[in-house]
């Protein structure tokens, strides 16, 4: 293994190790003050399990419900009922777990207290809709692979939801609602995250229907008449905490980077657009600001899109990857690499994608050109042949993407 790869494990895996919700969520709770009725519990994400089972160390409950990708939970947890569903469309387990948890708290009163601990994954596993469910899988396929940005992407499904844009915090009332949450979006803004459900949507329905017109989305005259429900205008009863964001993972990474020597810049914690693009730029940055000579850690986080173009298998970590290889290309002691927090990129196993200057050459001695291999979005296969998949298993918590390249000057010890 060579020293750039070391440097890139110490740096996701600490990053990732320090944004585990465990602390987090219990200096949160310590401003919840339930009241002398019965305390729920609803944990929802991909970070659910590890949400829970912090809560339960620092919260009394009587009862409750978590909602966890697949593959995501980590056993038993005292008095909480466990279910596995679908990521990133939501699935039967997906919509069977939301009606179980509107079935939980139906009847809660005013003297009754809601634990609501929601992570990013959220959007697909907690989904309950008046549209049969193969129709709004195929609606969330189109979305999730026509470039939308997950801002994008969620206006959308939420107005399709009996459960998202604070539809889920008014089926709660009149008890109280405690919400602490594990931001994967963009701004932290409550109503994005998971789709809101226990937030006010701050979107409108204009800019709703904006969306489905700019992808040319074809709905159904059902699915027309639930986008113009209204959502709830107010949820007083609601009180709502980040305990975690993807810009605290950058800064965590920047630590990082200058412990081990190296220069470090965030560039951005709110990175979007198409991830080939972002790999791209990312690299030619590298490149261009090692011309000082010195090690540097160039950093972003965020959430970029795939545009599929193919039949590949793949995730943005990887592809953006994957883009920066031809840039890098022959270059001595740049490498770079992009993971999800979460520890899954897309539908594989692997977390994300690392590359160095001999990817690019690498490749083509197996007759891989990488223009090609991102035509088909099937970066996964190409890095997968060469060593350049990260695997770190299902994380815990799930606060967005990191990527970082990173230049060493080779002479260096």
């Amino acid at each position: 293994m060579t020293e750039l790869r070391r440097h890139a494990e110490q740096i996701y895996g600490e990053a990732i190790r320090r944004a585990l919700p465990d602390v987090a969520v219990r200096e949160a709770l310590r401003d919840f003050r339930p009241g002398p009725g019965r305390t729920l519990l609803v944990s929802v994400g991909k970070a659910a399990w590890r949400m829970a089972s912090a809560a339960l160390e620092a919260v009394s409950v009587d009862g409750g419900l978590v909602v966890t990708k697949y593959g995501h939970s980590q056993g038993p947890l005292p008095g909480l009922e466990i279910l596995e569903a679908g990521h990133p469309v939501a699935d039967a387990a997906s919509f069977a777990a939301s009606e179980r948890a509107l079935a939980l708290v139906q009847g809660l009163g005013e003297e009754d207290d809601l634990l609501f601990l929601l992570s990013g994954g959220g959007s697909a596993l907690f989904e309950a809709s008046d549209l049969s469910l193969a129709e709004f899988q195929d609606i969330n396929r189109r979305l999730l692979s026509c470039g939308a940005d997950i801002q994008e992407v969620n206006r959308v499904r939420k107005r399709l939801s009996n459960v998202k844009g604070g539809r889920f915090g008014a089926a709660c009332a009149p008890a109280r609602v405690f919400s602490v949450v594990l931001s994967d979006v963009l701004g932290d803004r409550l109503d994005m995250i998971a789709s809101g459900p226990a937030a006010v949507d701050g979107s409108t329905l204009e800019e709703t229907l904006a969306v489905a017109e700019k992808y040319g989305l074809e709905l159904s005259p059902q699915a027309r008449a639930l986008l113009a429900r209204p959502l709830p205008a107010a949820l007083p009863h609601v009180e709502s905490r980040i305990c975690g964001s993807v810009s605290q993972l950058c800064q965590t990474a920047a630590e990082v980077c200058r412990g081990l020597g190296y220069e470090a810049r965030v560039l951005t914690d709110r990175a979007a657009g198409e991830a080939r693009e972002t790999g791209e730029n990312l690299a030619r940055n590298l490149l261009r600001e090692r011309e000082a000579g010195k090690p540097l850690a160039l950093i972003l986080g965020g959430e970029t899109v795939v545009r599929i173009t193919g039949k590949g298998k793949g995730g943005r970590n990887q592809e953006l990857a994957l883009a920066a290889a031809p840039v890098l290309a022959g270059t001595e002691g740049t490498a770079l690499f992009s993971v999800g927090s979460d520890g899954t990129d897309g539908p594989t196993d692997a977390a994300g994608g690392y590359v160095d200057g001999g990817t690019r050459d690498r490749l083509r001695a197996l007759g891989m050109e990488v223009p090609a291999v991102l035509a088909e979005n099937d970066s996964y296969h190409a890095l997968k042949k060469i060593g350049g998949l990260i695997v770190t298993g299902p994380t815990g918590t799930n606060v967005n993407d990191l990527s970082v390249g990173l230049y060493r000057p080779p002479a260096m010890p």
